[in-house]
């Protein structure tokens, strides 16, 4: 049982590592946070697919400490108040990457279930950040930056915003689980050594 919790524990560490090596190769980035990588939401969501909440909400929560500290520069130099500071740090960073660790709460279902976890933990970052957006960041300068078009317009302003780099995100996301959980030889590798190795999906 112990040998057991240290090989998980170990290989949850291994992915933390590159969901974070991943966070720094960069597709494109928005101009007020937020930004598209190379799969880096990825290997967090299969801690949680292979070996469920248990371990994959600690180690979201893990991954979104990282997110926290990678941004708090941007933070400091946005001269924000102790209350926005303390409301950004929690949903754009800690609860938004947190609910990644949900992705496995249908594994039991199969490669499909897998799946549906996966986008319902997408879909629950991508709230997180909308309502960031409509709560914290409506009396900021951020519509100056894209003209008239958004002003007094938060909510589509939100959503359009966070949509841009959460959709392509979460659609790359998808497709690269799929092809794991699909292709017979890689899905040996995604499932190997859980207690879903036997699973005829």
């Amino acid at each position: 049982m112990r040998q057991s919790k240290v090989r998980v524990l170990s290989e949850c560490a291994m992915m933390l590592a590159l969901s974070i090596a991943l966070s720094f190769a960069v597709i494109y980035k928005m101009p007020l946070g937020g930004s598209v990588t190379l799969f880096s939401m990825l290997p967090v969501m299969l801690v949680s697919v292979r070996h469920g909440l248990k371990w994959g909400l600690p180690t979201a929560f893990i991954y979104s400490l990282f997110q926290f500290f990678t941004g708090l520069p941007d933070m400091i130099a946005w001269s924000l108040t102790p209350g926005m500071f303390v409301a950004s740090m929690l949903l754009d960073y800690l609860v938004a990457f947190t609910v990644l660790g949900l992705a496995g709460l249908f594994r039991k279902k199969g490669a499909v279930g897998c799946l549906v976890g996966m986008v319902l933990a997408c879909i629950l970052r991508f709230f997180v950040h909308y309502l960031s957006g409509i709560l914290l960041w409506v009396k900021y300068d951020e519509f100056i930056v894209f003209g008239e078009t958004f002003f007094n317009r938060p909510k589509l302003y939100s959503f359009l915003y966070n949509g841009s780099f959460m959709l392509p995100e979460t659609l790359m996301t998808i497709a690269a689980a799929a092809l794991l959980f699909y292709v017979p030889q890689a899905k040996k590798l995604v499932f190997g050594g859980t207690d879903l190795a036997d699973k005829k999906f």
